[in-house]
């Protein structure tokens, strides 16, 4: 596939990869001619993803079973998806989960259960990325992308999600250090931040039966949610070459809600 953003020849891992944003991640490479690798917990889910990347045009895709809040499975994992796929150019760390709870009733496996995955997770998805990436600069073959998945919560405080907010904040400024440190081996690494998007967490529920529907719209000067395919450009972009110069940025795609806080 020729154009601006083509990934053919590019390997792309993406944590969280079977559903919501890090699907639509994947989905934007894959019609970009990459080849994919997903990481989830759920095989059924990883199955199921592996079509809809093949459908979308990734020439290759491959999952993974793997949870990223063990250490150990990141580490196997990253080997084997590099073995296996002959290399790996773009980490995305997008794995999550969403758990609520008033700060002051926070309990302690609340709080480090989100950081397990969030923080903790996140850190030994880049750390090993960024391994492979290096000794590949070492062989003669530099570059590499690193994408995170931030959050509104970076830019501004909002109730029973604490922890959330911290693990996104805490992502943030890895980011920028990484970028730092590894841009002289052509590795980059920015965040993507989503505002309000509609996924499968909602249960396929229609938008407007969430009270919070008409706030989303008043707060949103393009008046509607985000979708998954939202984020397929973004990905794309930042995995090929044309972003070669692009790095340590933070970019928001919320359909201007930040425009409009108070």
């Amino acid at each position: 596939m020729a154009g601006l953003f083509d990934l053919t020849g590019k390997v792309a891992l993406v944590t969280g990869g079977n559903s919501g944003l890090g699907l639509g991640f994947a989905t934007g490479m894959a019609k970009c001619g990459a080849d994919i690798v997903v990481w989830g917990r759920r095989a059924d889910r990883n199955a199921q993803a592996e079509e809809q990347l093949l459908a979308a045009g990734a020439p290759r895709v491959w999952s993974q079973t793997v949870d990223v809040s063990v250490e150990e499975q990141v580490v196997e994992g990253m080997a084997a998806a590099a073995e296996h796929m002959g290399r790996i150019d773009c980490v995305v760390q997008n794995a999550g989960i969403a758990t609520m709870a008033p700060f002051h009733e926070m309990t302690t496996e609340i709080y480090q259960g989100l950081l397990a995955v969030a923080q903790h997770g996140g850190f030994w998805t880049l750390r090993e990325g960024v391994k492979h990436m290096i000794a590949r600069a070492e062989a003669g073959d530099p570059g590499g992308s690193l994408m995170l998945c931030g959050s509104l919560t970076q830019f501004r405080g909002e109730p029973m999600i604490a922890h959330y907010g911290a693990a996104k904040s805490a992502m943030q400024a890895m980011m920028r250090n990484v970028a730092v440190e590894y841009g002289h081996l052509g590795i980059r690494a920015n965040m993507v931040c989503c505002g309000w998007f509609y996924t499968e967490m909602y249960g396929g529920a229609p938008k407007e039966m969430f009270p919070f529907d008409t706030t989303i719209k008043e707060r949103n000067p393009i008046r509607r949610w985000g979708e998954t395919s939202d984020v397929e450009g973004i990905a794309a972009y930042l995995a090929s070459d044309a972003a070669s110069y692009h790095t340590g940025d933070v970019i928001v795609i919320d359909g201007g809600t930040t425009l409009l806080m108070p």
